[in-house]
């Protein structure tokens, strides 16, 4: 379910209240393929409540570049947002989830294997708030990339 990011707070709030662990992951998800469906119910399966917090257009920009993203931001958190794994959808807009990750205050912050708490940026925070960063398994060769690429290639062809 999506939810306006005045809100997350105080969603987040009442799920600890009613003894609900709760983990965060982020990321761009443009294009849903499998590998993605795959780190998001190993992420829900680490805690009772998943928030995912989306880029919002603009940052998938800053960090993928002027082509991307291939769907919006919203059409984007109706699809991530419809899989059982994932209980609530906030769309962020900074490059990294340093500030979401403080507003979550989340139990465990979920990151995939390619990721090291040297590189995690959000690891700080994580830590302040007294929550745990968790490392997925990366799902080698399943990529918004390399879907792009195969479609520009067939496109050749």
């Amino acid at each position: 379910m999506l939810v306006d990011r005045t809100e997350i707070t105080s969603l987040i709030e009442k799920e600890k209240a009613n003894g609900k662990t709760v983990v965060l992951t982020n990321g761009c998800f443009d294009i849903l393929h499998a590998g993605h469906v795959r780190y998001l119910a190993s992420a829900r399966a680490v805690g009772d409540c998943l928030v995912l917090g989306l880029n919002s257009d603009e940052s998938v920009r800053r960090l993928k570049g002027p082509s991307r993203p291939i769907n919006s931001e919203l059409d984007r958190a109706e699809v991530i947002g419809g899989l059982r794994s994932v209980d609530y959808v906030v769309i962020f807009g900074e490059t990294t989830a340093e500030a979401l990750v403080r507003e979550v205050r989340p139990d465990y912050y979920a990151k995939g294997g390619d990721y090291s708490l040297d590189s995690l940026p959000e690891a700080k925070a994580v830590a302040e708030c007294g929550g745990q960063v968790v490392f997925l398994p990366f799902v080698e060769g399943k990529s918004s990339t390399n879907i792009i690429q195969k479609i520009e290639q067939n496109a050749k062809e």
